[in-house]
């Protein structure tokens, strides 16, 4: 419906209440009415807020404002917990939960830990541990217990991702397909 200027918002609804105050609606993805939680001062800032929500929605991280929070230390060691793991897995994806990814994330709610926060510990573990293979490990760890939280709806995307790019430049490896290399320059030296 068109309000008093013949323009009709294309995402959510702002209105005004008596005491002069602005309040922000929109449907969310389960077509569910959502009111923003607080009241705006400003029409303006009841509209950039449907905006900021707007762009959630586009970019796939909203998240419903009622969902519960959980904790990513309980969440990594019930991931641990509910695999059924041959004894040296276990203790090695405990071993690095307790010395690389909990000390950092284990505080964390799922959805505080963002891609540019698993960067910097990516990059904080190879310079301090200078031990590619383990971070690795750690790495495809904490992506897996993160998928997990995607896969369970907890969080709306598993912020440790890596192109097969950095993949090929962080190990050094060639990459076969159809059992030739794929050139020359993936290949590192030692193996040419």
């Amino acid at each position: 419906m068109p309000n008093k200027k013949g323009r009709r918002r294309r995402f959510g609804a702002v209105r005004q209440y008596r005491s002069g105050r602005w309040t922000a609606a929109y449907l969310g993805p389960d077509g569910e009415r959502i009111r923003a939680e607080e009241t705006f001062e400003t029409k303006k800032d009841a509209e950039v807020w449907l905006s900021q929500v707007e762009a959630y929605l586009t970019r796939g991280d909203w998240r419903a404002p009622d969902a519960v929070a959980v904790n990513f230390r309980v969440s990594a060691e019930k991931w641990v917990e509910e695999r059924e793991l041959a004894v040296r897995t276990d203790d090695l994806y405990k071993h690095l939960l307790r010395l690389h990814i909990l000390p950092t994330f284990g505080a964390l709610d799922l959805d505080e830990i963002t891609a540019p926060r698993v960067r910097e510990w990516r990059a904080e573990r190879l310079c301090t541990t200078k031990a590619k293979t383990t971070v690795a490990q750690a790495y495809r760890l904490l992506k897996g217990i993160m998928e997990t939280a995607v896969d369970d709806d907890l969080i709306s995307r598993n912020p440790p991702r890596r192109e097969r790019s950095e993949h090929l430049a962080l190990y050094g490896w060639h990459h076969r397909h159809g059992g030739r290399l794929c050139g020359g320059e993936c290949v590192p030296v030692r193996r040419r």
